[in-house]
């Protein structure tokens, strides 16, 4: 390649327009220079229609001006609220979205909420709307054996979406779903049978202390070939015990530490209080 042609390159890429572009391409900035374009409004236009927007609430603190703009677009200035409502009111855009853009997530609201602890008992008063939607299983393999305590991710058919992620108040990403049987009475009554247990699959590792009682002993959620399981669970070189609540009178579970597969913590459950069935008599 020709020198002089090959300098001019390297000229050009060191230029910030040209250098800088493809950078700049995600800036919120930019993003909403976009929208505007689109529209085929000028910043002239921006700013009357920000006025009316004003006068219709009558705060000043809705008006853009032409140098503001600019420095939104250009410069990475943050809109204020009120701008930015603005903005995404003219130029037709979800609000929600565009705060993301700004790396502010309405959908991580009720997440960290929960994080912070607060003394008072207290409601919430968060719209569930902007929170977007809970997949929860609609429909499951007809032939699944309710009886039996079965891992809900192998026999889910059709999932749905619901809008309650704002009532899970974690990361739902990492955890999954499963069904205690309706025979299934090792944790009773800490679980119910029938009850919907969520799993913590970030939490595999066998605690072997730091619990003060039953009620915050770890319970886990293990795989063996003959079936899923639930309780208290003790490791040792050889053997993997699954012990069962006290009360349930069940057996503990016994198998070799090579043949049982944790798939996490029971970290949430949901159950009726069913007091018309009972526990079965051993004979």
């Amino acid at each position: 390649m020709d020198r002089k042609i090959l300098h001019g390159i390297v000229y050009l890429l060191t230029l910030p327009g040209i250098q800088e572009s493809n950078s700049h391409m995600d800036d919120p900035g930019h993003r909403l220079k976009q929208a505007r374009e689109r529209l085929n409004l000028t910043y002239r236009d921006v700013s009357e229609a920000s006025t009316q927007i004003a006068n219709r609430h009558r705060n000043d603190e809705f008006l853009i001006a032409l140098s503001r703009l600019s420095d939104i677009e250009n410069k990475g200035t943050v809109p204020s609220i009120f701008r930015l409502y603005s903005l995404c009111t003219i130029y037709r855009l979800d609000l929600p979205e565009v705060l993301e853009w700004y790396g502010v997530s309405l959908a991580k609201q009720a997440t960290d909420a929960a994080a912070i602890s607060i003394g008072r008992t207290h409601p919430i008063h968060f719209h569930s709307g902007f929170y977007g939607d809970l997949q929860v299983p609609l429909s499951l393999d007809p032939g699944v054996d309710l009886r039996k305590t079965t891992f809900l991710s192998h026999v889910v058919q059709r999932w749905g979406k619901l809008p309650l992620s704002l009532l899970s108040g974690t990361e739902v990403k990492n955890l999954r779903y499963a069904f205690v049987g309706s025979d299934d009475w090792s944790m009773y009554p800490l679980i119910y049978p029938e009850s919907l247990v969520l799993i913590d699959e970030t939490q595999r590792k066998i605690a072997a202390s730091g619990w003060t009682s039953e009620f915050d002993r770890p319970v886990y959620f293990v795989e063996h070939r003959t079936g899923y399981y639930i309780g208290w669970c003790t490791v040792s070189e050889r053997q993997f015990i699954v012990s069962p609540h006290p009360a349930s009178r069940a057996a503990p579970q016994i198998f070799q530490t090579d043949e049982v597969d944790v798939i996490g913590q029971i970290s949430g459950v949901a159950m009726r209080f069913d007091f018309s069935k009972r526990r079965p008599v051993p004979a």
